[in-house]
């Protein structure tokens, strides 16, 4: 229902009017098993070489991608193709969807505070989402959702769904966090916080750390302090220095004391060392007990990712003074930072399948729901897997890295277009009530200059499998 001026393309990008005519801007995508993984995209003929095959059975795998929607929603799906593998009729619908419930799940890999949770997350001045619980060294923000889309105002809602439309397709987006720090993420690469580029995770908490490294510095070293923002460890305290046998140090920590060698809340959250506000490593113990304590005791602070580090010895007074680090010490912060994976931002696109969608499946659309919770059925988005969650409905949540570029549009309700497929046996389909009269075979298919071929994603399994569904939930 837009209007298109001839020679035009609609608002969302996605229509064009080609002399009265409306056509589809991008190309309906394919993936084929014949190229070689991680290949490039290959148009089909566009040099005129051509030979006129049809598509191949069970080599190829019609995405949804490029393949249009069901609306006015009574429609079936534009694309009902059937295949033969390994023996086994198997059908396909593809359909992309129109996702006003929608949204994103970022999961950032830094132990930098971002912000508060439930703080609003912003873009362009409009709130598109809030952070929500941090994860084993990840922050985690939740971006989008019907409420941002349509219970705002015009802005907010166009803003999230631009933001939304970005991270979906691999593009940066600068974020900021109310009470905390801008971050700019994009999926696949590396955040940068406050303008600053993450290198690692962190390798584990504070305690973690102790146990992992405790054999590499006994003799080393007397105390270790391995600052984290959640759970500060204390290697003389720690039940690895315990069974090493660490001596007491007489260390007096600051914080709230958890389980032996185990601190909280030793500092406020930060962008400083391991995640708290502090750039001085003695601001969080106190005095050392004389009782216990000797001169020449050797104190060694590090950050869980390594990047901070300072070694000191105490003095006749018991006061630590810095020293140049050891070469042992300095080859252990080498260890623990390369035993810290790449900090990486990760987009995961998260939407619920409507009843009209699944109406362009089957004339019943509870029976497709009932389906993909029994496993009959393989959901998956541009051909990549999904995680269906349990309960009601078709919820799923999918990685955008595993699918091609440029798989996600938009329409200007606003609402994210997004490819669906549902991959079962022919036989099911006939009893799950399917539109049998618009089943068609992939090899009827003739490739053109609307389609392109791309290579599978390497790490994903084959969708045509007689036993692909079982796979939706992992």
């Amino acid at each position: 229902m837009c209007y298109i001026k001839p020679g035009m393309s609609g608002a969302c990008d996605r229509y064009a009017n080609n002399a009265g005519e409306l056509v589809r801007v991008d190309p309906h995508v394919l993936l084929d098993r014949t190229l070689a993984e991680g290949g490039a995209v290959v148009p089909f003929h566009r040099d005129g070489s051509w030979d006129g095959k049809l598509i191949a059975e069970g080599h190829t795998f019609v995405t949804a991608i490029g393949a249009g929607t069901t609306y006015p929603d009574y429609k079936p799906a534009p694309f009902i193709v059937a295949s033969e593998v390994s023996g086994v009729d198997m059908v396909t619908v593809v359909t992309e969807g129109i996702f006003s419930y929608c949204g994103v799940k970022v999961k950032i890999d830094t132990d930098r505070f971002l912000g508060p949770e439930q703080s609003v997350v912003r873009a362009d001045g409009e709130a598109v989402g809030h952070v929500t619980t941090s994860e084993y060294g990840s922050q985690m923000l939740s971006l989008g959702g019907v409420h941002h889309l349509t219970g705002g105002g015009k802005k907010e809602g166009r803003v999230t769904c631009d933001v939304l439309l970005d991270l979906c397709n691999r593009k940066p987006v600068e974020l900021t966090i109310d009470g905390g720090s801008t971050v700019v993420v994009q999926a696949g690469k590396a955040p940068i916080v406050n303008g600053i580029t993450e290198e690692r995770m962190r390798v584990g908490c504070g305690s973690a750390t102790i146990g992992m490294f405790a054999k590499q510095w006994y003799g080393q070293v007397d105390e270790v302090v391995v600052v984290d923002d959640h759970i500060t460890g204390v290697l003389s305290e720690h039940q690895a220095g315990k069974l090493l046998g660490v001596p007491d140090t007489g260390i007096k920590m600051k914080g709230r004391r958890s389980t032996p060698g185990r601190y909280f809340q030793v500092a406020e959250p930060g962008t400083g060392w391991g995640g708290t506000n502090i750039s001085d490593p003695l601001s969080i113990i106190g005095p050392f007990d004389k009782k216990v304590a000797w001169p020449g005791l050797r104190l060694f602070f590090i950050s869980t990712t390594g990047e901070h580090a300072a070694y000191f010895e105490l003095d006749d007074n018991l006061v630590p003074q810095p020293k140049d680090m050891p070469p042992g010490l300095v080859a252990s912060c080498a260890r623990i930072r390369d035993n810290c994976e790449p900090a990486l931002s990760t987009v995961l696109f998260m939407a619920g399948a409507g009843g009209s969608l699944r109406s362009g499946v089957t004339e019943d659309p509870v029976r497709l729901t009932r389906s993909v919770k029994d496993a009959l059925t393989y959901v998956t988005c541009g051909g990549a897997p999904v995680y269906v969650y349990p309960g009601g409905g078709i919820t799923f949540m999918v990685d955008v890295m595993r699918m091609p570029e440029n798989a996600f549009g938009y329409v200007p309700t606003p609402a994210l277009v997004a490819p669906i497929e549902f991959t079962l046996r022919l036989s099911d389909y006939a009893e799950l009530g399917g539109h049998m009269d618009e089943v068609r075979r992939v090899s009827s298919m003739k490739a053109d200059d609307s389609q392109r071929a791309i290579a599978p994603h390497a790490d994903n399994p084959w969708p045509l499998s007689p036993n692909g569904a079982k796979r939706s939930f992992g």
